[in-house]
């Protein structure tokens, strides 16, 4: 027969041996250290020095033949211009190709009314100042849609690199300017991340393929691509933004 002090004593060993587990799970878990976090931004405005062109031909006929013969013609005579403008073949790749057969719905969906091709081509002129003369020229040698217009810089990795480098700099100058009103002191990085966006301008028309960048911050914008260009009178590039972002936890020491 068992007494109450034996069975007191077997509750509390139970309980004991119960929570063991959440004891020692809860002893291993580590601390976090006291931080300062923080976030700092960057803009840089660059002059664009290339553009990408996405332009396209579309043909329609009764006969599938019919219209991708006339679709290869017209796309030849806007390759013909181009090579002949100085425009490098490395520089210019068919970017889209489709054979659609449309229906007339007002009958069974057996045989095509019409057959549309479409194919377009995506251009990198390195000399802006021949953009507009170019698209001239395709759209009266062939060319029947423009699709998009890019303004870049080639020098984007140097400008992200430049951008990131400004962000860093602010976040620290943040967390110094806390640390000191605080009456402590910044020690190593604990966490970082960061992210970049930006390095083009886009103006975008229709495309067939369906294609259409904790704490506070500190925000730092620089022009590094001196002023805006107009290349002839009529057409003003402006500039364009690269950006980056970073956010840090600091250690207070």
């Amino acid at each position: 027969m068992t007494t109450p002090s034996a069975r007191n004593t077997y509750v509390l060993l139970v309980i004991a041996l119960a929570t063991l587990p959440l004891t020692r799970a809860h002893s291993q878990d580590p601390t976090q250290p006291p931080l300062i976090s923080v976030s700092g931004s960057a803009e840089i405005k660059v002059v664009p020095d290339e553009v990408r062109l996405s332009v396209g031909v579309e043909t329609r006929d009764a006969k599938l033949d019919e219209a991708r013969r006339e679709n290869d013609e017209r796309i030849s005579k806007a390759l013909g211009f181009l090579k002949g403008s100085g425009v490098k073949d490395k520089d210019v790749q068919t970017d889209f190709i489709s054979v659609e057969p449309t229906y007339d719905s007002n009958v069974s969906r057996t045989k095509p009314v019409i057959y549309v091709v479409r194919k377009s081509i995506e251009i990198k002129l390195t000399r802006i100042d021949t953009f507009e003369g170019l698209l001239t020229g395709l759209l009266t040698n062939g060319i029947s849609n423009v699709h998009g217009i890019d303004f870049r810089t080639s020098n984007l990795r140097k400008h992200r690199d430049a951008a990131r480098a400004m962000a860093i700099r602010a976040a620290k100058e943040k967390a110094d300017a806390l640390a000191s009103e605080l009456g402590v002191k910044r020690g190593k990085v604990h966490s970082i991340n960061a992210s970049d966006w930006g390095g083009w301008w886009s103006g975008s028309g229709s495309y067939w393929g369906g294609r259409g960048g904790g704490g506070m911050y500190q925000n730092v914008a620089q022009n590094a691509g001196g002023s805006a260009e107009t290349t002839d009178g009529t057409l003003s590039v402006g500039q364009i933004s690269v950006s980056a972002s970073v956010n840090v936890s600091f250690l207070i020491e």
